[in-house]
């Protein structure tokens, strides 16, 4: 379902600091796969590369039919819009809009009709606990809290491609095990393939294979 081939990516600089180096994966339908790696490693990066954010010096991505990698940025955001869930370390929940209508943005975009994007919303802030609090501002949250906003944002349009970085961060550990059940269970439940990057053991224990990415830019088993 996802499959990348001699990914390569290097920092500007003097000299250059090599990132990604002939960076093999394949993640079949209905998998979950954690990398963890230090600090710095590049693994946002590999998410980035992986969503069209950000473009291999040299390799490959395919998602089923799509060169991900060789679209352009239009044809990328369109791409994301309808198949790719993203949960980013720095959570990007607009501070004008309710948590529902945070969670919401992904349906509307896509054109769902308005009663059908408010009930999966609350259905979505439900699941990550956070459903009473569905007409609130997001100022009023904790980082934490923000956190999870960011997650039911993510899985709301059920993507097909879900990628995670980091997404227990700023959770507890209470609600770090419960995103890490909801998370696992999004992929299980659709024909859907998962990446998750982070520093948590127990996070990546909840994925399917555990790789490691060094410093020397491969991917190892962990």
């Amino acid at each position: 379902m996802l499959t990348l081939h001699s990914l390569r990516k290097t920092l500007p600089g003097a000299p250059p600091r090599l990132l990604l180096d002939a960076v093999d994966l394949s993640v079949a339908p209905g998998e979950y796969v954690a990398v963890i790696g230090e600090s710095g490693a590049g693994k946002s990066t590999l998410l980035n590369l992986v969503a069209g954010l950000d473009r291999p010096d040299a390799g490959s991505v395919h998602f089923g039919a799509h060169a991900v990698s060789a679209l352009d940025d239009d044809a990328a955001t369109l791409w994301r819009r309808v198949e790719v869930g993203f949960v980013f370390q720095s959570f990007h929940v607009l501070p004008w809009l309710s948590l529902a209508d945070n969670v919401a943005l992904p349906l509307a975009l896509a054109g769902v009709p308005a009663h059908e994007r408010a009930a999966r919303a609350r259905a979505q802030l439900d699941a990550v606990g956070l459903g009473e609090r569905a007409g609130d501002s997001p100022t009023r949250l904790s980082g934490g809290e923000l956190q999870r906003v960011a997650i039911a944002r993510a899985l709301v349009h059920r993507p097909r491609l879900l990628l995670a970085d980091e997404p227990t961060g700023n959770l507890d550990a209470d609600n770090a095990e419960r995103i890490a059940v909801l998370l696992r269970d999004a992929v299980k439940s659709s024909p859907a393939c998962g990446l998750l990057v982070t520093h948590s053991t127990a996070m990546a224990a909840s994925a399917d294979r555990v790789l490691r990415l060094a410093r020397d830019g491969r991917l190892h088993d962990a």
